[in-house]
């Protein structure tokens, strides 16, 4: 099932580093498969992707959220 997050992109320093998408309701979502174009800290986008419960991280800092789409957001 297809979700879509609004938020901002974040680096983790946890673990060996990770990509995550703090949403705008205060979740943080670690990123999966994220385009390279996409991970720019600070960045404010709308992502839409599959939450994926079948996908373990090592920095384990929020639900696994696979990108498959996102489209800048202007503040």
């Amino acid at each position: 099932m297809s979700t879509t997050v609004t938020g901002t992109i974040q680096r983790s320093d946890m673990g060996t580093g990770a990509w995550a998408l703090t949403a705008d309701d205060g979740t943080t979502y670690e990123l999966h498969n994220a385009p390279k174009d996409l991970l720019q800290p600070g960045k404010k986008v709308k992502v839409t992707g599959q939450i994926r419960e079948d996908v373990m991280t090592i920095a384990m800092i929020g639900p696994v959220l696979e990108v498959r789409s996102f489209e800048p957001v202007s503040d």
